[in-house]
């Protein structure tokens, strides 16, 4: 694993604006009060209020670089996400890459959101070689979103790009975004790194309910930890049974894909030919995913089914 860069430069800067002591001043004077002995005494509660500092409720975001990539830590040596130099718009990590597989189901939708920032790959790609969606970012972390935007070439928001400082809980249950999601990628991780944050049905359900009628939801997974077999039984409770994950990748990565709307039933040979478009027109090894989907259903039909 790389040796981390010694850089606090994104904790600083994300809080800076509430970190800093400040002074309150309510504008009228203190006030004298008389003690029993007839001597004034002051007011305490009129005076000056002094805050303390907000201490961050996050792990410190901490980054290191090798053979030409910056990674993304929370502190450990746990990879949060990653860029290639050279590349800053496209997707290093394979399982980040199939992180767009939906791709293979959907054109471009109208709304593509993204729940965990991290390196910004996703977010980045979506914005910049998807001009038709519009591309949201929900990151709880301040410091993750400073990180992106100074270490990760993450750009500033426009007309197509919100990214939004909230609770990934919070966003999902708003019923605001509600079925307006087309495509829906959740990647929720702490610095421990071994099982998504949020991974009840509950939480799964809404992130349905974002959904639109015919959308997908890919979801970052761990596939060699306990928390896989929950978060799959979870998932299958929460999308009725219409789940799939791709094979692991990586040192345990396992990304599944969950479907609302309509039952799919889409020829193998058209998936075919849609992954071998989407890697003329993207650069993401599509036709990796479908083998993956072949994989993961242990024998290879006509059709592909959920």
């Amino acid at each position: 694993m790389t040796n981390l860069i010694k850089r606090a430069s994104a904790e600083a800067r994300a809080f800076r604006r509430s970190g800093k002591t400040r002074i309150h001043d309510d504008t009228a004077p203190t006030r004298k009060l008389k003690r029993a002995n007839g001597k004034p005494a002051l007011d305490l509660d009129a005076g000056p209020r002094i805050d303390m500092p907000r201490k961050p409720r996050f792990a410190p975001v901490t980054f290191s670089e090798e053979g030409g990539v910056r990674y993304l830590h929370f502190g450990t040596e746990w990879v949060q996400g990653a860029m290639r130099l050279r590349k800053p718009d496209h997707i290093e990590l394979e399982y980040a890459q199939q992180m767009m597989a939906w791709l293979l189901f959907l054109e471009t939708p109208k709304r593509i959101v993204q729940l965990g920032l991290g390196a910004a790959a996703l977010t980045k790609f979506a914005h910049r070689f998807l001009p038709r969606a519009r591309v949201d970012a929900v990151e709880l972390n301040p410091a993750v979103v400073v990180a992106a935007r100074t270490m990760f070439a993450l750009p500033p928001d426009d007309a197509r790009l919100s990214v939004h400082e909230a609770d990934a809980w919070d966003f999902v249950n708003d019923r605001a975004n509600h079925g307006t999601i087309g495509a829906l990628q959740i990647d929720l991780y702490d610095a421990t790194a071994r099982g998504p944050v949020l991974d009840s049905v509950a939480f799964y359900r809404a992130a349905r309910a974002c959904l639109t009628e015919a959308g997908v939801a890919t979801i970052n997974l761990f596939g060699d930890h306990p928390s896989f077999v929950r978060n799959m039984k979870h998932l299958n409770t929460a999308f009725e049974g219409r789940v799939i994950a791709l094979p692991e990748v990586h040192e345990g990565n396992r990304i599944a894909l969950a479907f609302s709307g309509p039952a799919l039933c889409v020829p193998f040979a058209a998936l075919a030919t849609r992954a071998k478009l989407i890697e003329e027109k993207l650069g993401l090894p599509a036709r990796k995913w479908v083998k993956g989907l072949v994989a993961s259903l242990g024998e290879k039909p006509d059709f592909f089914e959920i």
